[in-house]
């Protein structure tokens, strides 16, 4: 018997909002199934499972928000005899006692199917609208009629998924902020980001350092990938800084992991966050997972689908919570170099800049030549000035030789 639990998706999240069943009771979950959404600061995240089973009741109701290690649901193991009351609650303590107390939960499990919670809302022509209220919210606030829309949830009602494919077809209308006393309201990813990153200045006694890379190679390296394949298949120059900036992690294992309780713990595989801009304002980085095992055009897909997620507002639960490092580029923006704040308990951030041309010296001859600026965020806890400045040199040693990599 396992308990479901709200996880934890960043150091600026203590709790979260229920929102949407994509499971019901009796429904198998394998390993990796989407089973809820919950909504936070920073949008809907879908929660995988962690357990095999069958989804046995749920604990919590849709709409309540609570939390971290919440027990959200029950899951047993096919191999399991039927749980009664007592068996369905065991194990079900919140995963960390150093976790925010949860409001009790009642002996029985509550036993809420996704049916009932679809609530029907009247129509024109006297019809009745199955809708969640999940969609029913977002509806509302984005402008959307849900009778234009067509459901593909439990009896063709409209789920949290249909508004939000509806909202990639058309520009969202932009949300007015609270202006109060001449000052304009911080939002809640707004606030998130504030919380997080005075954490981080506070706490992680950060160390800076950039190195100017030359990319001749690497970009006649991607030109020539490229010359045969259409705009959607190209390459692009940001696969091959995470995938340098993955293989560097390896020699460099202080670069890659978390600093928790006074301890660090370097990572076994390098999830490297990438730093995506949401369309309503904010940045997440959620992780490409074993970043350092994927060739270019994996890596590359998978970024552009990491992408076109985020900009949807749907994203996964363990892309946010497990990240190792962080790799962000204003590539796009003209920025030459940008210096990262770290985001805990990560340990370090790497930067890289717009692509210029520069005069540069090679072998006693000056040329014009393109460059970019790498720089690295990291924690002084963890690394020094020394181990950092060779880190950034296997990254350029990387990006000389990109037909390996």
């Amino acid at each position: 018997m396992a308990a479901f639990v709200m996880p934890s998706l960043g150091s600026d999240m203590d709790a979260g909002t229920l929102v949407e069943w994509l499971k019901r009771p009796g429904d198998e979950i394998h390993r990796g199934d989407i089973v809820a959404v919950v909504e936070t600061q920073k949008g809907a995240i879908e929660i995988e499972s962690f357990q095999e089973g069958i989804l046995t009741g749920y604990l919590t109701d849709l709409g309540r928000k609570v939390p971290v290690g919440t027990p959200l649901a029950v899951i047993r193991e096919e191999s399991e005899d039927e749980p009664d009351d007592a068996a369905l609650l065991k194990g079900a303590a919140p995963a960390a006692e150093q976790q925010a107390p949860t409001a009790p939960v009642s002996a029985k499990p509550v036993t809420l199917d996704v049916e009932p919670r679809i609530t029907a809302t009247p129509e024109a022509d006297g019809a009745r609208l199955k809708i969640s209220p999940a969609a029913r919210r977002l509806a509302q606030a984005s402008a959307v009629d849900p009778a234009t829309l067509t459901g593909t949830g439990p009896q063709g009602s409209i789920v949290l998924a249909d508004v939000m494919a509806r909202l990639e077809q058309k520009p969202a209308p932009e949300a007015k902020q609270a202006v109060r006393e001449g000052g304009e309201q911080l939002s809640g990813m707004r606030a998130a980001i504030a919380a997080a990153m005075a954490r981080s200045k506070r706490e992680i006694p950060h160390y800076y350092l950039s190195q100017t890379i030359e990319l001749t190679n690497a970009e006649a390296f991607v030109a020539k990938v490229n010359a045969d394949r259409p705009p959607e298949n190209r390459l692009l120059l940001g696969a091959l800084f995470l995938k340098a900036v993955a293989l560097a992690c390896r020699k460099f294992p202080e670069f890659n992991g978390h600093f928790e309780d006074g301890v660090y713990h370097p990572a076994e595989a390098v999830h490297a966050g990438m730093a995506i801009n949401i369309r309503e304002g904010g940045l997440v980085a959620p992780a490409i997972h074993h970043a350092e095992t994927l060739d270019l055009d994996t890596l590359m897909d998978r970024m552009r689908d990491l992408v076109a997620r985020v900009r949807a507002g749907r994203f996964r639960a363990t892309e946010l919570s497990d990240p190792t490092i962080t790799v962000s580029s204003l590539g796009d923006r003209g920025v030459e170099a940008l210096y990262g704040v770290i985001y805990p308990p990560q340990v370090a951030i790497v930067g890289f800049g717009t692509p210029v041309s520069r005069p540069w010296e090679q072998a006693g001859d000056i040329k014009l030549k393109r460059v970019v600026t790498l720089t690295l965020a990291a924690d002084h806890r963890v690394s020094d000035g020394h181990s950092g400045a060779r880190f950034l040199n296997a990254i350029e040693k990387h990006l000389q030789m990109p037909e390996k990599l």
